[in-house]
């Protein structure tokens, strides 16, 4: 392969999955499906219920927009090269899609600390919530975060760049990720894993205290209130959110911060699996099955929508019956002619 680290000639091959192709499309193919329509009907259900205008749902459509970049950055060319010979990505691509995941992935780490710091107002001041957190300061944290997250990809991505590529050209992941190109470098990337441990660490730390903060004062704060029924419905309102995080720091965490000698091949890709498909396809269901209001606005919005498909059958039917009437009576109406 040529060397140079900004030849666009150079390409990689993603050795990916090499067993059970067709089966893995299949069940990647599927979740991907069900996370374009999860997500997508969170963001439309959110915009177009003035009830959920409220910075909580604010901030999922964000999520839900973030899990389907998230997705579409990597489960597009794996999908492909599954049914390819070889699944070939320019170095442009390669950099181009580690941009992009980069982009997406960090902001929405922030987004959920962001998230979790929304519930605490909402739970420590609930009849000045929507005084405590104005629209002002919520396009802020969300501006913020995707300020930060394209900070944080950029600067990985230009230690990238300043590489050179002239050994070995194959990746054995399913998309280009930091680690798995490090080491088909010929340059010394001792700097480059001093970068990405340090951001990722930094932003992880963070973020991770950042929630345990705000869960730790909103715990407090369910403890003062008197009532069983009160401490319940508040609390119930974090489960969503914590579930999500688990998932999604969880697997973000064992990826990163696993020592690159004791990870084996499969564990990284498994771990991979768990952020960039699985994560993304269970938020919503995440969020939607344990919501009261959201499940009570589907159930009307999907009731219209039988009652629309039920009342458009009944007329195509009148209306053929009519016809079909109609034209009994006119042949009546010629034979006796």
């Amino acid at each position: 392969m040529a060397g140079g680290n900004h030849s666009s000639g150079t390409e990689f091959v993603l050795l990916g999955f090499t067993d059970l192709q067709e089966l893995l499309f299949g069940i990647f193919l599927l979740m991907y499906i069900t996370t374009l329509v999860g997500n997508l009907g969170m963001i439309v259900l959110i915009r177009t219920n003035s009830q959920f205008h409220v910075p909580m749902y604010f901030f999922l459509s964000h999520l839900s927009f973030l899990d389907i970049c998230c997705s579409s950055s990597i489960v597009p060319k794996l999908l492909s090269g599954l049914l390819a010979e070889r699944n070939v990505i320019s170095f442009n691509g390669c950099i181009t899609q580690f941009f992009f995941f980069a982009v997406f992935g960090t902001t929405e780490a922030i987004l959920l600390a962001v998230m979790a710091y929304d519930r605490y107002v909402a739970i420590h001041e609930p009849l000045h919530y929507l005084v405590a957190m104005p629209c002002e300061v919520c396009v802020q944290l969300v501006v913020g975060s995707y300020a930060a997250g394209s900070l944080n990809a950029l600067v990985h991505t230009s230690g990238l760049l300043r590489l050179s590529f002239c050994g070995p050209n194959l990746i054995n992941h399913f998309y280009c990720e930091m680690p798995a190109l490090l080491l088909l470098s010929c340059s010394d990337t001792r700097l480059n894993k001093v970068v990405m441990v340090t951001c990722v660490g930094f932003i992880i730390t963070t973020s991770v205290l950042t929630i345990v903060v705000s869960y730790t004062c909103i715990l407090l704060t369910i403890w003062s209130i008197r009532s069983a029924q009160g401490r319940h419905k508040a609390f119930s309102t974090c489960t969503s959110h914590l579930m999500a995080v688990a998932l999604f720091y969880g697997s973000a965490a064992f990826f990163y911060f696993h020592p690159f000698s004791r990870r084996t091949e499969d564990q990284g890709k498994t771990a991979s699996i768990f952020y960039t498909m699985v994560t993304p396809m269970l938020n919503p269901f995440i969020y939607s099955l344990r919501n009261k209001e959201v499940r009570s606005t589907l159930r009307r919005a999907m009731n219209k929508v039988f009652s629309c498909v039920y009342s458009h059958r009944s007329r195509s039917n009148q209306t053929k019956a009519g016809i079909t009437c109609h034209g009994g009576v006119s042949r009546r109406n010629k034979a006796d002619t």
